[in-house]
């Protein structure tokens, strides 16, 4: 599409939920990594009886009030007063754009794209397949607008980096006319994560991204995993919706489909219930109680046999879909873990490679369970596929596909 040239530095990122709004406001000609963050902050409880706002600039004290914050319009208003209160309105001519996470996109968007009241309305026909997100980004987006209606609103999205998987990957084994009548397919998630980390992977190794095939592992509350040859994104083990893949804090993962007709006709379950309990009572929670990873690995320390057996589950999938990878590659020169488990929990980054020293892959334990942060190495040197531990940044991922769109 025609790039929109705009001159200013800053772009603004939102990331809208619910009933929250983050935000991060980056300089893309600072001085770390060739960005700045100027201020970052948290607007949170939005609708209920009492709003927090938490803002942080870059030169400042940490602020936080609560507030009544009745909807979007009127939490990003405030979030706008604070970064005007440092000199960092939203009306300041180095402002360049308003980069707005969306989740979903579906086959159709593919890059980051200027928000437009056709590309609104196209946002607003995917909402069938994210009813929970992108009705959310959709506000974040309208109310930016409303805001300064002159600073260009760009969309990017958290499927466009897997729209590159072949259609074989892509496809269910479901009727064709149906698949098609409703847009069944796999779309995948955490795409700006993925990227990210893959083109930092390939950097710390010393190597162009288009010569390096990757297994990134986004382990967070939500996780996913992703198979990327030579930057380009062939596998991925999200699906039609977040709920397919790994284990998760409270998500199920892959599970046999059988089993909704089986609660539905079995145990009387209603479909809204069904959906409540692969999505928030499974999972980490559903096989021990605890979301939490940190508190999982602290009762399997403490000889919890649930959490153990939570703990065993999680890893057994995470390896499955490393050697699913392994192959759907065929040759993998590293694997990467990211986000809060992958970035902090050692054990886990241990356990999931264990057993596949014949792949190549390994970890040196004093180099997995140092205390460091960064991007790093945790393989042998003589290992034939390095491990890394790549800390992700979705926000200045944002930030970046957004400056290359409209940028100076």
């Amino acid at each position: 599409m025609t790039r929109t040239r705009r001159a200013g530095s800053r772009v603004l990122v939102l990331n809208s939920g619910s009933s929250s709004v983050k935000y991060q406001l980056l300089d893309m000609n600072g001085t770390v990594h060739g960005t700045a963050r100027l201020a970052t902050g948290l607007v949170e409880r939005i609708g209920e009886r009492s709003a927090r706002l938490v803002h942080t600039p870059a030169h400042g004290e940490r602020r936080e009030r609560e507030a009544d914050l009745p909807d979007h319009r009127a939490a990003l208003t405030a979030a706008a007063e604070e970064l005007a209160a440092d000199g960092l309105g939203l009306d300041a001519p180095e402002l360049a754009a308003v980069g707005h996470r969306v989740v979903h996109g579906g086959r159709w968007f593919t890059e980051p794209t200027v928000v437009d009241e056709g590309v609104l309305a196209e946002i607003e026909r995917l909402v069938p397949l994210a009813p929970l997100h992108n009705p959310a980004n959709i506000a974040g987006i309208r109310t930016a607008m409303a805001l300064n209606g002159d600073v260009p609103q760009v969309a990017v999205f958290d499927t466009a980096f897997h729209t590159t998987i072949p259609e074989h990957a892509a496809r269910y084994a479901l009727d064709a006319k149906t698949a098609e009548e409703h847009r069944i397919r796999k779309y995948g998630f955490h795409g700006t994560s993925h990227a990210y980390v893959a083109r930092r992977t390939a950097a710390l190794l010393g190597r162009e991204p288009s010569a390096v095939n990757v297994i990134v592992l986004h382990l967070g509350n939500g996780a996913s995993a992703s198979a990327v040859a030579g930057g380009r994104c062939v596998e991925t083990s999200m699906g039609l919706t977040p709920l397919e893949g790994l284990v998760m804090g409270t998500r199920s993962g892959d599970i046999d489909p059988a089993v909704v007709f089986h609660l539905s006709r079995v145990a009387g379950l209603a479909m809204e219930d069904i959906d409540v309990l692969l999505n928030q009572r499974s999972g980490l929670m559903g096989l021990c109680g605890d979301n939490d990873m940190r508190e999982v690995l602290r009762r399997r320390a403490e000889g919890d046999e649930e959490a153990r057996l939570a703990f065993d589950v999680y890893i057994h999938r995470l390896k499955k879909y490393i050697g699913a990878y392994c192959a759907v590659l065929g040759r993998v020169d590293a694997v990467a873990f990211t986000a809060g488990v992958g970035e902090n929990a050692a054990p886990v980054r241990s356990a999931a490679v264990a057993g596949l020293e014949g792949l190549g892959i390994e970890v040196d334990e004093p180099a997995n369970t140092a205390r460091e942060s960064g991007p790093r190495l945790i393989s042998p040197e003589y290992a034939r596929v390095a491990v890394a531990v790549v800390p992700t940044d979705e926000e200045l991922e944002i930030a970046t596909q957004v400056f290359a769109l409209v940028g100076s």
